[in-house]
């Protein structure tokens, strides 16, 4: 059996690579550039450049494999247009869904994200709660997922949709900013810190992948996945406080000053291709609560989380170390 896996030189790509390739799957990854793959070469694996915008690099990427991981995404970052988030989050995801199609690829799984839910009212959110999404690579993720819904029913084309939580793990380095928030002397915190924030380790996460890849109960529907426990945002840098030896202490900041500092930022620097000091999205973090509700993983696939908070955050804070972040 062979897959093809979009977005391979990202955190959560490699590693669900890494682990097909150690089951003895071929694993062939569609990239922009062969620079930025960081698995060995070895046998089962096929690097192929190329970008998901464009159908005739993707129809010749999926043909010839039975399943496809589409977990492609657009980064988040200044020089960035809206039409870029669109493309690949939307354009891309067709390219790929109309190839499957073609070649008669045998189970589809697309990535999206759980922040389409946006900020969860009345926590936990659920795969039926209502769409929020808040920022252009949210909206264009929900467009994305949709589209990829309507098209597999349509065609009968065997499609699972995987929501992650926050992921993290070592190797990451998009919650890096947490762990040096929690290793200051004092932790600044926006807001009161009651807010929600479920996360997920790599390793859960790769699990959630190959699960709905492999199980006939995961075509045709949505899974969140996450991690077992769900804690708010104080006790979440508590914990990680404690992993680092670090004394817990917290100055808890009003958060609109810097709602209102990260808007101007933005309009100001990003029309100028300057990466903002300070982003909207940045406070978001500390003011809307992410909580989660995996039971329809855990009913349908059999998920079943291997690693508690604490094991997932000791583990990440030792990569951190060894690598001279911390």
């Amino acid at each position: 059996m062979n897959v093809l896996v979009t977005g391979g030189t990202g955190f959560t790509g490699h590693n669900l690579s890494a682990t097909l390739l150690a089951q003895g799957v071929g694993v062939r990854l569609l990239v922009r550039s062969r620079r930025r793959v960081t698995l060995p070469a070895q046998p089962g694996l096929e690097v192929l450049e190329g970008d998901i915008r464009d159908p005739r690099a993707v129809d010749g990427a999926v043909a010839g494999v039975d399943k496809v991981f589409n977990i492609a995404a657009m980064y988040r970052s200044a020089s960035s247009v809206d039409q870029d988030y669109h493309d690949i989050h939307v354009g891309g995801t067709r390219h790929l869904l109309e190839a499957a199609l073609r070649h008669g690829v045998k189970r589809f799984v697309h990535c999206s994200t759980v922040g389409v839910h946006g900020d969860v009212k009345n926590p936990p959110a659920n795969e039926e709660s209502p769409y929020a999404p808040a920022d252009i690579y949210q909206r264009t993720k929900l467009e994305g997922e949709l589209f990829a819904r309507e098209f597999a029913a349509k065609n009968g084309l065997a499609l699972a949709v995987i929501r992650p939580t926050a992921i993290y793990g070592p190797g990451d380095m998009r919650l890096l900013k947490l762990f040096r928030l929690a290793a200051k002397p004092v932790s600044p915190v926006l807001g009161d810190g009651r807010i929600f924030y479920h996360m997920v380790y790599i390793d859960d996460l790769v699990q959630g992948f190959l699960l709905a890849s492999e199980r006939e109960e995961a075509a045709g529907e949505v899974f969140i996945i996450g991690g077992s426990e769900n804690m708010m945002l104080n006790e979440l840098l508590a914990t990680i406080s404690t992993i680092l030896g670090k004394a817990d202490r917290k100055i808890h900041l009003p958060a609109w000053p810097f709602q209102l500092a990260g808007s101007l930022c933005e309009k100001i620097c990003i029309p100028l291709g300057v990466e903002p000091p300070i982003y909207r999205r940045r406070v978001d973090f500390f003011t809307k609560s992410r909580s989660f509700d995996i039971s329809k993983a855990v009913r349908l696939l059999g998920y079943t989380p291997q690693f508690d908070l604490r094991r997932g955050l000791e583990a990440t804070a030792r990569w951190y170390r060894q690598e001279g972040l911390l």
